[in-house]
């Protein structure tokens, strides 16, 4: 089953996405492919929701999962951009959190550059990542279960710090997490008020929105989520038992500025060929700059081959500063990767299922979709898909009101 219209000259891409579900078993997936700046192919494979026979289309919502990331990203650098807040300020400090007497003084130091590379103090794999505790975290601070992103960040306030901040790279969901609530506390708006409005929006895009844990509250298009060989886990919403993972093991409402977002992959292709309109050429390079050594670099003094910028994987290509950047994504049901290649070539690819255990590794599909565009002999001419598709269900609803004031 596939949706969209077909193009032999770009069948490879097809055999390729369609390959890695078969392997796999993946119900559904959905690919859209830019060149030099323009739409040229966008397809759904399988099916958005097997029970209701719904065939994924190119526009179906998927979770991102933690591409949501450069979204965050933007948005704190709009805030720079406008002069509402500066990359080295503490990022602690700008929520008004009462610290708590045991606070590890390098978390007050922390600062927002350190935050959105990676490199804030926080190592899910020394320690643990917080926003997969929701339930643990609600009982030590005792409100009710499961625990939101304010509640996260005054449990970690109270813990210490598994590295000096700026001195390495850790890959933290938590630390995006807190860049959501700058976003907030600096702006006065809801953190997807904001990213709607001074993001999406200029860039086109009116059809994202924050994901929902339960699945009766999926958005109208999003696709359901499987994951068969993941056994169920106690829900983190109290007296629910057991649940699929996909559906209750975690809480999405309080990873929105980590992991929250759903987005169909045109939208995606959308934003990755426009992100760099939102910011004066300065601003939008700081993006994809090296992080500061020590991180970034070898242990010899020279550079990593590639780093983590500011929502992006970096990868450097040739000496005439062309780079590859991308992000993937991935939760129970989830498996999103989004690529902008140095040649002018993006791609976004979604599966509402993600492989566990011992199946092939789900970055299988990063390098085969390279070789897939290597493969492309002629590209379509013409018409800019970016103009005329559109996710098939729109934004109604009024943005929400900004945050009361404290």
């Amino acid at each position: 089953m596939t949706t969209g219209t077909a193009n032999a000259n770009l069948a490879s891409f097809d055999s390729t996405v369609i390959n890695f579900m078969e392997k796999r078993n993946v119900p559904g997936a959905a690919l859209a492919v830019v060149k030099d700046g323009r739409l040229v192919y966008s397809r759904g494979y399988g099916w958005a929701d097997i029970d209701k026979r719904v065939p994924a289309q190119p526009t179906s919502l998927f979770r991102i999962a933690s591409i949501s990331k450069m979204f965050t990203a933007a948005a704190i650098m709009t805030l720079v951009r406008d002069g509402r807040l500066k990359l080295d300020s503490p990022a602690f400090p700008l929520l008004h959190i009462e610290p708590p007497a045991n606070v590890d003084p390098r978390l007050l130091r922390i600062t927002v550059r350190q935050l959105l590379q990676h490199t804030g103090g926080f190592d899910r794999d020394k320690s643990f990542d917080p926003m997969f505790r929701p339930a643990e975290i609600a009982i030590a601070e005792g409100v009710r279960a499961p625990a939101d992103q304010t509640a996260i960040i005054r449990y970690m306030m109270g813990r210490p710090l598994d590295f000096d901040p700026g001195t390495r790279f850790a890959y933290s969901n938590f630390g995006y997490c807190v860049l959501g609530r700058v976003i907030e506390a600096v702006s006065g708006m809801r953190y997807d008020a904001y990213v709607q409005k001074y993001v999406l929006d200029p860039v086109g895009i009116q059809d994202m929105s924050l994901g929902r844990t339960a699945l009766g509250d999926a958005a109208p298009g999003e696709v359901r989520y499987y994951q068969p060989n993941l056994a169920n886990l106690p829900s983190v919403y109290p007296g629910q038992g057991n649940v699929p993972a996909c559906y209750g093991g975690f809480n999405l409402e309080a990873m929105d500025s980590h992991g929250g977002w759903i987005a169909s992959a045109v939208d995606l292709a959308r934003f990755a060929v426009n992100v760099d309109s939102l910011f004066p050429a300065t601003i939008a390079e700081e993006m994809y700059a090296r992080p500061h050594a020590p991180v970034g670099y070898n242990a010899d003094g020279t550079s990593a081959a590639a780093y983590y910028g500011f929502g992006w994987e970096v990868r450097p290509v040739g000496t005439a500063g062309g780079r590859n950047l991308w992000h993937n994504g991935s939760l129970p049901g989830t498996y999103t990767l989004l690529v902008r290649r140095w040649d002018g070539l993006t791609w976004a690819v979604l599966f509402n299922e993600r492989s566990e255990g011992d199946m092939p590794s789900d970055n299988d599909i990063d390098s085969a979709l390279h070789m897939a565009a290597d493969a492309v002999k002629i590209w379509p001419t013409g018409t800019d898909l970016l103009r005329q598709n559109r996710s098939h269900v729109k934004r109604s609803e009024p943005l929400p009101p900004p945050l009361a004031s404290k």
